[in-house]
């Protein structure tokens, strides 16, 4: 078991303290903020980040959502679940079977769909009319899943979906938590039935708790003062970004 050195753990601490706040106030975002920041400083592998930010994800939903369970939009989450998860198996079995060539080109057009989504909605981020279907949630859901299974992003579908509702913050917030706690607990359950979950992992995840623990409490005390207006263009423009992330390392292997 190798656990990082002090030097190593200090900046990674202020990375997910910062992550685990950004996740409680929009609902997204802490996978993305700590494998970002976190992975080029090869403080550990890739895979044990992945296995600690499901743990961390699973942590911080368990506390943001105390007290909060009935901002849970349960109907449309029930049916994003029932989606989402086979839709995650698929797409990792999907990326086994297709070329290298054809993966990229996926993940381009993936991208693209969604920065002009974002885009879309960062410029007039006043939400529908009135709530989408069953049918269109489990549409997104099941993107989402899929995406997530071969490029490990399941966030953009869901995002952009749920951010566009006439719901409320709170509930576009506690859905996207749950969702996300769903994801991270079915991928923690499959890497621990593989026998891949080490102790370097739950060693690191424990030294995360108080870290989580008070990122969230301030997240949930202490939200950004922000209008829901805001709020949804800050989400779309993150969207953007999460676009480009799909779109720009293809871009650069292509070059």
């Amino acid at each position: 078991m190798i656990i990082p050195e002090l030097a190593a753990l200090a900046p990674f601490a202020l990375v997910v303290i910062a992550a685990v706040y950004f996740h409680t106030v929009t609902g997204f975002g802490l996978a993305m903020i700590i494998m970002g920041l976190a992975s080029g400083a090869g403080i550990v592998s890739v895979a044990t980040l992945a296995s600690v930010v499901s743990i961390v994800t699973l942590m911080n939903s368990a506390l943001a959502l105390r007290g909060n369970l009935h901002h849970v939009p349960w109907a449309v989450a029930g049916v994003m679940v029932v989606a989402v998860l086979p839709a995650s198996l698929l797409g990792v079995l999907l990326l086994d079977y297709l070329s290298s060539e054809a993966a990229d080109v996926i993940q381009v057009l993936l991208g693209l769909v969604i920065v002009y989504g974002g885009v879309n909605f960062a410029w007039k981020p006043e939400p529908l009319k009135q709530l989408s279907g069953r049918s269109s949630f489990a549409y997104y859901a099941f993107l989402g899943g899929l995406i997530g299974g071969m490029f490990g992003i399941p966030g953009p579908p869901l995002i952009f979906q749920l951010y566009r509702q006439p719901l409320t913050l709170a509930q576009i917030r506690g859905g996207l938590i749950f969702l996300n706690a769903v994801i991270a607990g079915a991928r923690t359950l499959f890497v621990a039935a593989q026998g891949q979950l080490y102790s370097q992992e739950l060693v690191l995840s424990a030294i995360c708790l108080p870290l989580v623990a008070v990122a969230t409490l301030a997240g949930k005390r202490y939200p950004p003062p922000c209008s829901p207006q805001t709020m949804r263009r800050f989400a779309f423009a993150l969207l953007i970004l999460m676009g480009l992330g799909l779109i720009v390392p293809v871009l650069l292997h292509w070059l």
